[in-house]
């Protein structure tokens, strides 16, 4: 269970950093090169905001998986 649970903090970190690192990069690149960004017809925060929705439903399911994996190890230790 131990394993698990640092498999999944090491998942959620991750997922943590890569969404901060596409969201500086993403701002960075807006800064320096915003006529590029000005040809699209969405705005040109539109991938952070895709990204942050995929992290928030990747860091939910670990969370979930974490809090069932807790839950068992509680009952599993009451018997």
């Amino acid at each position: 269970m131990k394993k698990i649970n640092i498999i999944l903090n090491i998942i959620i970190m991750a997922f943590v950093g890569a969404f901060i690192g596409h969201g500086v990069y993403t701002v960075w690149d807006f800064k320096t090169h915003p006529e590029l960004y000005f040809v699209q017809s969405a705005p040109w925060y539109t991938s952070i905001l895709i990204c942050g929705a995929s992290t928030t439903i990747v860091l939910l399911i670990c969370v979930v998986i974490k809090i069932i994996i807790n839950h068992k190890f509680k009952q599993g230790n009451n018997r």
